[in-house]
């Protein structure tokens, strides 16, 4: 047993959790830095700067409540000013950082729709990137000024003497700015109650079960609600020590994510499908003989649907490092209820639902006997059933109903849109009086937007409403279109967008892929031959463009109404 001190009572602000963590240097967040450099920060530490930085925050003006915008690339001065923020009793806004000058004036204005929707008084930055956001301050009427890391908190200066405001679970704790997948990003707004609600939730016994030896393993972003809560925030509360590589790295090789898992015995890993993929895809076999995984018991999935074939490659190639199934968490969730919605039960294999892709224009999950295509070469000549992954249950205080367009609970096997409530539910929007009309209606729940079904309790995604394809009153979902063509030959797997277009008052189905092959011709038509067998469908265009030239959001989603936009303008950077 280790001898720490036990918080007796859960926190109420993310304040009192940094004060009740363990002391000594045995425990705490260790950060690989973008030069490779590795800093260890035990907890006492990181609170000890975080204190020092919150006065020189109210030294320079800083007062209760003020939003502090942070575009700031290095994971250790990212936490560190993110918590100092907090402790100083003003609200951290965080915003995905850039390195680059490509397309830098649309980079300006998405970080300056942010400050100025947040009513940001500061930004701080680092002195890398001063240069990317400098333009910002003359657009933002609230900015008063934008600073660095470097001038505002040198190593050299004392704190001076403040005295901390008082907290509640009720102030504000963050702003988390939606990925902007289907609009332009809006500012959720999380307390310190719904993040202490989410964090032991998802953490505690219906969730992970938080156990002493746990470590986590992490390459995620921190300015996105996966990273920040699931590896940093809910770290904190739950006194769960991680390892926090740049994001950068496992982009440039997958390999570094898993190494790292097995160098320093991490329990919980998360990650988004793609990078399930990513990493399947770039192993090779002499990089799975020299990995143990066998201490990996949580290797999370969400923040995009979930593909069970990915999952299971994913477990085919590392089965030999010791990866077992049932590590695989598929779950749910959004940055409007803190962080996470469902989790798929812990320890127990991957649950796949077949269901008949006819029943489904419907909207009925009718289950079928489960095929698996098993890379037969005729299969994408086959009618194959639709597969879905469980996202498993909610969490104890919390409820989840799928309901009809009039709000009326819905049957299991029917799909319809997924609402929740409970303590992790946020209080909306910040100054989003339309947003909130939408999603938080009144009704006491979120109205997620999320298409899916309940059947035998658990959830299952199908899409997202906004997104949903009517071709001649058949209902689509765009990911089952896109999964059934992505694992065609001369496809960018995962570089698929499915959408709707009206062409004489009609609604037209338009796929768009990334092509890897130069025979884009050949390429579009295995994806109609495809459509039309799976689904029958006659897709009105198949638009080939080049790699990486899809539209995603800065956390890796495609965004289909931005897609669909470039599409009718001619802006498809096509083959």
């Amino acid at each position: 047993m280790l001898a720490h001190r036990r918080m007796r009572k859960l926190p109420s602000t993310l304040v009192e959790a940094l004060s009740a963590l363990p002391r000594g240097e045995a425990r705490g967040f260790r950060f690989v830095g973008s030069d490779g450099q590795e800093r260890y920060f035990p907890y006492q530490a990181l609170e000890a700067e975080a204190q020092r930085r919150a006065g020189l925050l109210v030294q320079a003006g800083i007062k209760k409540g003020d939003r502090v915008a942070l575009v700031i690339a290095e994971g250790h001065e990212f936490v560190l000013t993110f918590l100092a923020t907090v402790v100083a009793g003003a609200v951290p806004v965080p915003i995905f950082p850039r390195a680059t000058f490509k397309a830098s004036s649309d980079y300006a204005e998405t970080v300056g729709h942010i400050a100025l929707a947040s009513e940001s008084r500061l930004l701080i930055a680092m002195q890398a990137n001063l240069s990317l956001v400098e333009p910002v301050l003359t657009s933002v009427t609230t900015l008063e000024r934008i600073d660095t890391v470097e001038a505002l908190f040198p190593a050299s200066a004392q704190a001076p003497a403040f005295v901390p405001p008082v907290l509640d679970g009720d102030d504000l704790c963050f702003l988390q700015f939606t990925s902007g997948s289907t609009s332009r990003p809006k500012g959720v707004t999380v307390s310190h109650r719904n993040l202490i609600a989410n964090t032991t939730a998802f953490l505690g016994p219906a969730g992970l079960s938080r156990n002493d030896a746990d470590v986590g393993v992490s390459w995620l972003p921190l300015f996105h609600d996966m990273g920040l809560i699931g590896f940093i925030l809910g770290p904190l509360v739950m006194d769960i020590p991680v390892v926090i590589l740049p994001t950068a790295s496992f982009a440039r090789g997958p390999r570094i994510w898993l190494e790292t898992i097995d160098k320093y015995r991490g329990t919980i890993t998360y990650a988004p499908n793609f990078a399930y993929a990513l990493a399947t895809k770039r192993l090779k076999a002499k990089d799975v003989d020299a990995l143990d995984l066998s201490c990996l018991r949580v290797a999370g999935c969400g923040a995009e649907p979930i593909q069970a074939a990915t999952m299971r490659e994913f477990v085919a190639a590392l089965a030999k490092a010791g990866l077992r199934e049932t590590a695989l968490l598929p779950s749910y969730g959004m940055a409007e209820a803190t962080l996470a919605i469902t989790f798929h039960e812990l320890g127990t294999p991957l649950r796949v639902d077949f269901v008949d892709p006819v029943a489904m224009r419907n909207g009925e999950a009718v289950e079928v006997a489960p095929v698996v295509a098993n890379g037969d070469k005729n299969a994408e000549n086959v009618a194959l059933p639709l597969q879905l992954v469980s996202c498993g249950r909610t969490f104890p205080e919390h409820e989840l109903l799928v309901v009809d367009e009039h709000g009326v609970e819905l049957p299991q096997r029917r799909v319809g849109e997924i609402v929740v409530r409970g303590p992790s539910v946020s209080r909306g929007y910040y100054k989003n009086a339309e947003a909130n009309a939408e999603m938080f209606p009144g009704d006491g729940f979120l109205h997620t937007g999320d298409l899916g079904y309940l059947a035998d309790g658990d959830l299952f995604i199908c899409g997202r409403s906004k997104d949903l394809i009517i071709v001649r009153g058949a209902n689509f979902h765009p990911q089952d279109l896109e999964w059934a063509v992505s694992e065609l030959e001369g496809v960018r797997r995962g570089n698929v967008v499915a959408f709707s277009t009206q062409l004489s008052g009609e609604e037209r189905l338009v796929i768009a892929v990334e092509c890897t092959s130069k025979d884009q011709q050949d390429v579009q038509g295995r994806v109609a031959t495809r459509i039309n067998e799976a689904f029958g469908l006659t897709p009105h265009e198949i638009v080939a463009v080049t790699l990486g030239s899809l539209p995603k959001t800065s956390s890796g989603k495609v965004q289909r109404g931005k897609t669909r936009d470039q599409y009718l303008t001619g802006q498809l950077d096509r083959h």
